[in-house]
């Protein structure tokens, strides 16, 4: 009878997670198809899980044009040299505050200072007069410095060196070794899943960045990719200022639906190929991260 109970709940338990799945995938799916279709279907709402009168216009439409790869080295840039900037200073935050008080006295101040900073900030107005003022406007790294520090991924990290055994570190003061040979000879090398998962939180979060774009970036080719999509639109003057035949019936046979769905699953696929990469540490580095007895 227990083994059968047993069954029972674990098919149940199968069908949820299967249900679970099914309904978040489905608009990527429906997403895809739509990008795939169209004009009419697509408007229409004819589109499901599979093209209707499936055509290429919206991704001709996009990979066409030069500025679109122009956006697209951006968006690399910016996640190298931002992801770069993010995984030094959260190793080097996170290191010194993962210490008792007694061995880092200021740890207390310094924490509740990091806490603030991530509760509260200082607002638009005020942050766009600071990179302004530093003459950072129109450059790679007005996008990258003012999210140079991410609080939360410090935290995260913070309580997985809390977590690491203190007999380790103790033993490598014992042969000789220093604050920073122990850093990166004992805990990085045992910390992979955390930095794992903070690693791709910055990826991510510089990736699908679009509005720090929009308002810090004065020149189209200064655009990273997401501002780039939110910013590309099809309009009559497209259309009305072009003479080529080929490149009429091209616009005529798209909606805005059908453009924006070919934009979302173009912008997809850079972290759809970085992510398993990653996934086997992402788990456990949430949980290590998170808990601390």
């Amino acid at each position: 009878m227990i083994r059968g109970t047993n069954r029972f709940v674990d098919w149940t338990i199968y069908l949820i997670l299967t249900l679970v799945a099914f309904v978040s995938i489905a608009p990527i799916v429906n997403t895809l198809a739509i990008s795939f279709s169209g004009k009419i279907p697509a408007m229409s709402g004819q589109v499901f899980f599979w093209p209707v009168e499936f055509n290429l216009s919206a991704y001709e439409s996009i990979l066409s044009d030069r500025d679109f790869f122009v956006a697209f080295g951006v968006s690399i840039q910016r996640v190298l040299l931002g992801g770069a900037i993010n995984f030094i200073i959260t190793v080097l935050m996170a290191y010194p505050l993962s210490k008792p008080a007694r061995m880092f006295p200021g740890r207390n101040a310094y924490m509740w200072f990091v806490i603030f900073c991530m509760l509260f900030s200082g607002g638009l107005i005020p942050w766009y007069m600071t990179i302004y003022s530093l003459g950072l406007l129109d450059t790679i790294w007005a996008l990258v410095l003012p999210t140079a520090v991410p609080i939360f991924n410090v935290i995260l990290l913070m309580n997985f060196f809390r977590g690491i055994p203190k007999e380790l570190e103790e033993a490598a003061n014992i042969d000789g070794a220093g604050p920073w040979k122990t850093l990166f000879v004992v805990f990085l090398p045992i910390s992979l899943p955390s930095l794992a998962t903070v690693t791709l939180f910055s990826i991510v979060g510089h990736w699908n960045a679009f509005f720090d774009g929009m308002i810090l970036m004065q020149h189209k080719e200064n655009w990273p990719l997401q501002t780039y999509i939110q910013q590309l639109i099809i309009s009559v003057n497209s259309i009305m200022n072009t003479t080529d035949p080929e490149e009429i019936r091209r616009l005529t046979n798209m909606s805005s639906q059908l453009l924006n769905s070919a934009k979302v699953m173009v912008s997809m696929v850079p972290i759809l190929l970085i992510y398993p990469f990653l996934q086997k540490y992402f788990v456990s580095g949430i949980v290590l991260g998170a808990v601390k007895e």
